[in-house]
């Protein structure tokens, strides 16, 4: 396991409660991180000293705190010019969950080990500091050593006293690739339901981090009960078989594999593939060929919006991700003229996710049928970087001409102007005249002699 070195600011912090005759230990994701030889994000500070406390401590060595959340025990202290902050938590019990996510009460405790253990898992409920070492009551360094996610206690208990630890667990286990220990699975499942008292932004949020985690296959494959949960919309894809030569897995499966096969950091594509087929089973016939699922683009695209309403995706992400799900499954052929078509249709960013999310789905798809639209895939890689890198014009503003050159011809300025601008991009997209000033104010003067006798 990796050495836990505590940074100057929060050994600053530590001396000075210390000085004070208080107790002091980093606590939770930094300790859990340090073990796994991570850079932590953030160090938060455990104490026997009060809120009161440790405000009075600081306030007489003239440093800033800010009252966080001094009612549940935490003081902020800012350190230096640049305003450092380290959170600074009071030892805690908490008292009952009535909302099955936030405690109805705390009260403070001298005792380090009732505050590691009102806990959620094993491997957020260690302490340490460089006097006493690792505190580390209920195993969380061996579960570390076992990659494995484990409950601190009595796992009901737990799920039971904050429903979002059931998203937490899931998305620890595919953040560092770790397996779910039996009993603490087996709360995941019976508590699932109670994720919908969480707030939608939470659910997105932890379901965000375990979408790109490098455990996601296992973990989504593993918890399908949770994810027909948060997305309801998934529950007809669970077991349905496609019944179709170019599928190896039901739905669901084929869904969460080509999510995984995405392995980049781009949120809008992960959540993309999470959606890409949804809509499937609304659009299912069969004949004496199999199964099929012509045009699932748009009710998968439909589902997705709801999806993404729902759980308070911002408008960029929920665009694209809208964009990517409604065009993941159309004909793209590799020709410049279709390339630039496209570039014009979507743009250039979203162009490449639409190639990484047809990439992966391709992936997903059953063995032996994927060679040729792979090869097709990367040929559109191809024509794509070639189109960008010689700076084809596909788009109005890539036009040698612009609208006062439409208007030299006599047009006002108004709906006729854009019109002839658009059929002149028409001409050059499709490779029928260069982006070139003369030949394009030949076709203007031509274009608007059509109009004329129209």
């Amino acid at each position: 396991m990796g050495r836990i070195r505590i940074p100057r600011g929060a050994s600053d912090v530590m001396t000075v409660l210390a000085l004070d005759g208080f107790d002091s230990y980093v606590v939770g994701g930094c300790v859990r991180d340090s073990l796994l030889g991570l850079e932590p994000h953030d160090w938060d500070i455990c104490t026997n000293a009060t809120p009161v406390e440790v405000l009075e401590t600081f306030a007489k060595r003239g440093v800033k705190t800010i009252e966080t959340g001094i009612k549940h025990g935490t003081v902020t202290v800012c350190l230096g010019d640049a305003g450092e902050q380290y959170e600074v938590t009071t030892f805690r019990i908490d008292g009952e969950y009535s909302d099955s996510r936030h405690p109805d009460s705390v009260s403070f405790t001298p005792s380090l080990r009732e505050d590691l253990a009102r806990r959620d898992f094993t491997v957020n409920a260690m302490a340490y500091n460089e006097v006493d070492g690792l505190i580390d009551p209920f195993g969380g360094e061996k579960a570390l050593r076992d990659n494995e996610i484990s409950c601190v206690g009595n796992p009901a208990d737990r799920f039971r006293e904050d429903a979002l630890r059931v998203m937490r667990a899931l998305r620890f286990a595919s953040t560092y690739g770790f397996s779910i220990r039996e009993d603490t699975a087996k709360a995941i499942h019976q508590f699932a339901p109670r994720l919908n008292n969480i707030a939608a932004e939470r659910i997105q949020s932890e379901l965000n981090k375990l979408l790109l985690g490098s455990g996601v296959l296992q973990v989504l494959l593993d918890y399908s009960d949770v994810m027909a949960v948060i997305i309801p919309e998934f529950a007809p894809c669970i077991g349905f078989d496609p019944k179709n030569r170019y599928h190896e897995y039901t739905i669901y499966d084929h869904i969460i594999h080509a999510v995984a096969n995405y392995t980049g950091d781009d949120l809008s594509v992960k959540v993309a593939l999470l959606l890409h087929d949804i809509g499937k089973p609304q659009c299912y016939t069969e004949d004496e060929r199999g199964g099929h699922f012509h045009g699932h683009g748009v009710p998968s695209h439909d589902l997705a919006d709801i999806v993404t309403k729902r759980l308070r995706y911002d408008n960029k992400t929920r665009d694209e991700v809208l964009t990517l799900v409604l065009y993941h499954d159309s004909v793209i052929e590799p020709t410049y003229n279709v390339v630039r078509r496209w570039l014009n249709k979507i743009g250039e960013t979203n162009f490449r996710k639409l190639l990484q999310v047809r990439m992966a789905d391709i992936k997903a798809h059953a063995k032996g049928t994927q060679a040729s639209r792979i090869e097709r895939c990367l040929a559109l890689y191809d024509i794509l970087d070639e189109v960008i890198a010689q700076e084809q014009c596909f788009s109005m503003k890539d036009l040698a001409i612009r609208g006062k050159d439409v208007m030299s011809f006599g047009v006002p300025e108004g709906r006729m102007v854009g019109d002839t601008l658009r059929h002149i991009l028409d001409m050059v997209i499709n490779g029928e005249i260069p982006n070139e000033i003369e030949p394009q104010m030949q076709a203007v003067q031509q274009y608007l002699a059509v109009r004329a006798h129209e």
